[in-house]
């Protein structure tokens, strides 16, 4: 099994993750692309420690981008949506935003 830090990459700080946050409790993360929803939810639950109800993923295939007559390929990444038990604290880094 690869290191939490591998498996969650960074949270995402966004409008519509923030949104997400305060209307149905879930925190939004930056995941390895290779990574499962119950690497995901170990990693979550260990890290932050909360209970996770459930998680939802989502992969992005990398888009093509040009530069003048260079082009190449963002890379591909992948979002999962963790759903915290009801009465779980939300950690220090989503609740100061």
């Amino acid at each position: 099994m690869p290191t939490l830090y591998n498996v969650i990459r960074r949270p995402l700080i966004t409008e519509k993750a923030l949104t997400t946050r305060e209307v149905e409790g879930s925190l939004v993360f930056e995941v390895a692309a290779n990574a499962t929803k119950t690497e995901v939810k170990q990693a979550v639950e260990t890290l932050f420690k909360v209970k996770v109800e459930s998680i939802r993923t989502s992969s992005f295939v990398g888009k093509e981008r040009k530069r003048g007559r260079y082009s190449g390929y963002l890379p591909e990444w992948k979002k999962a949506y963790v759903r915290l038990k009801a009465g779980e604290k939300v950690p220090d880094f989503a609740a100061e935003i």
